[in-house]
């Protein structure tokens, strides 16, 4: 993810040196494409793409305070979901 993103600045980079060095461009233009082109889209996509990220090292940070004695516990117990448990024991059947 970060390698696309260091790709994408290159190209803005070098958009914001054209603009800068053209005939027609002015350093103004050169800080506003760097900005609308390059830096603002950037840090938008980096945010959303990030978020399952941040949700997981959230998750651990309250599963880590809660203590070990939660985990254990929380194993046991069914995660709300219409899934069927993965531990689940076998019904005893009575031998013919």
């Amino acid at each position: 993810m970060y390698l696309v993103a260091i790709a994408w600045m290159y190209v803005v980079v070098m958009m914001a040196a054209a603009e800068a060095t053209s005939a027609n461009g002015t350093l103004l233009g050169a800080f506003f494409t760097f900005v609308f082109y390059g830096a603002l889209p950037l840090s938008l996509v980096l945010y959303v793409m990030g978020g399952p990220a941040r949700k997981r090292r959230r998750r651990a940070i309250e599963a880590q305070a809660a203590g070990p004695e939660s985990a254990d516990a929380s194993s046991s117990q069914p995660d709300g979901s219409d899934h069927a448990p993965g531990d689940a024991v076998a019904a005893e059947r009575k031998e013919p």
